[in-house]
């Protein structure tokens, strides 16, 4: 996922691992580490200082890149998530 402005951009791994990247530069500026396996998507929000991610550990995690950390989990999938995105619109993770 590419930051809106900054010239950032989300890596997700199959460790289980997020890293965020500066691609100018070519130097990793952070990396988030809570996922049980892959992490399958990533999505930085148009105007927050967050992303939400995605894995096959059934889990999605709102981040929050300013402070560093995971603000909260949300639980319940039946299968490993795909796929993370931000509603344009409303304040909602699909």
């Amino acid at each position: 996922s590419f930051h809106p402005s900054r010239p950032w951009i989300l890596a997700s791994l199959h460790s289980g691992v997020v890293q965020l990247w500066d691609f100018r530069m070519g130097t990793l500026i952070d990396r988030f580490d809570e996922h049980d396996g892959p992490v399958r998507g990533v999505c930085f929000h148009r105007t927050q200082p967050l992303f939400v991610s995605g894995g096959d550990d059934y889990k999605i995690k709102l981040w929050s890149f300013k402070l560093r950390r995971c603000l909260f989990t949300l639980l319940g999938h039946l299968d490993y998530i795909r796929t993370v995105q931000f509603h344009q619109e409303y304040p909602w993770v699909v």
